[in-house]
């Protein structure tokens, strides 16, 4: 028999995961606050322990080798367990203390973060609170890898391995300027949506998927694209500027109009389209009954919302095999997540 080979060590592991995910050293060593020179170490000393070359390194760039490839995916596998496995010992140590690191979409976190903010101040004062604001697909990655906890965002997802916490449901309302025929009216038909110069958010955002799919129940089969926006708040601007017209969450409707007094809002016969927000966990989290708590909690701080919260039975406990038969048109599309470790 051979000698045995040094086991590496997570500081190893970490190290390579880094330079895996970012292809520079520089950039690696800062994402994980270790000096370069300590992570170029860390990686050979890991080559070493594995008998395996992982890194093709040149004088411009770095790039996986074959084997580096496949045992990257490994490694951050090993790394989720190891976070799991500390997570674990948090949650048995003492309910809601210890970091939580929430992702929030753009058109919930402006609107709903002071809520969330204030209950976990107010409830969980022990709770260190870190909040990452991305786009859906983004966020859906961070929790595969484990680089997030807890999601706040439009559901449903058509994402296995997640369990959704439905919060409320909330309407949209049509923004237009202020000498729209459509501007200020009730029972607003959906087929209206057919004729009108609609603005969108930027490829990526949940709300424009949502938008689209609006538009499609209402019979418009052609995108009604001519001027997008990164974020709510150049949308509305540009509404007020004349451009067109837009949909916003009733949530989004205070705080983004305020802004302007060039505008006019409409509301739609019921039933109004809608979006439906939830918190979202990985199945089988170690933290889930402390996240189930964490979601009643908020849907009674919700209330003063203009949402219809919902019960603590609406999809309760159900990931998403249980949902697909049930998933409503105005859901995100999914977006394609690399499994953990191949599992």
């Amino acid at each position: 028999m051979g000698s045995k080979r040094r086991q590496p060590s997570l500081a190893q592991l970490r190290a390579f995961a880094a330079v895996a995910e970012h292809l520079h050293f520089r950039d690696a060593a800062a994402a994980i606050g270790m000096s370069q020179p300590a992570l170029s170490g860390a990686v050979s000393a890991l080559e070493e322990a594995l008998g395996v070359t992982l890194l093709e390194r040149t004088t411009r760039k770095v790039l996986l080798s074959p084997e580096g490839e496949r045992l990257a995916v490994r490694a951050k596998a090993v790394l989720v367990e190891v976070g799991a496995l500390l997570e674990e010992a948090e949650a048995v140590r003492a309910p809601f203390t210890g970091a939580l690191r929430l992702g929030v979409i753009p058109t919930v976190a402006p609107y709903l973060l002071p809520t969330v903010l204030r209950l976990v101040h107010d409830r969980y004062p022990d709770l260190d609170l870190q909040v990452h604001e991305e786009q859906t697909a983004n966020l859906l990655e961070g929790l595969a890898a484990g680089r997030l906890d807890l999601l706040l965002l439009a559901v449903p997802l058509g994402v296995p391995g997640v369990v959704e916490l439905p919060l409320f449901d909330e309407d949209f309302v049509l923004v237009t300027p202020l000498d729209h025929r459509l501007g200020g009216r009730e029972g607003i038909p959906r087929e209206a949506l057919r004729e009108l110069n609609l603005l969108l958010l930027d490829e990526g955002h949940c709300l424009r998927d949502q938008a689209l799919d609006i538009c499609r129940e209402a019979g418009r089969e052609d995108a009604p694209v001519t001027t997008t926006a990164a974020g709510l708040s150049t949308l509305v601007q540009l509404v007020a500027g004349g451009l067109g017209c837009t949909l916003l969450p009733r949530t989004a409707l205070k705080v983004e109009t305020s802004r302007s007094n060039q505008l006019l809002t409409g509301n739609f016969a019921e039933p109004a389209p809608s979006r439906r927000i939830a918190l979202v966990m990985r199945g089988g989290a170690a933290r889930g009954a402390e996240y189930r708590e964490l979601a009643a909690a908020l849907r009674e701080d919700l209330r003063p919302l203009p949402v219809r919260v919902l019960g603590p039975d609406v999809g309760r406990d159900r990931g998403i095999d249980q949902m697909s038969a049930e998933q409503s048109s105005l859901g995100c599309p999914a977006p394609q997540i690399p499994s953990s470790g191949g599992r």
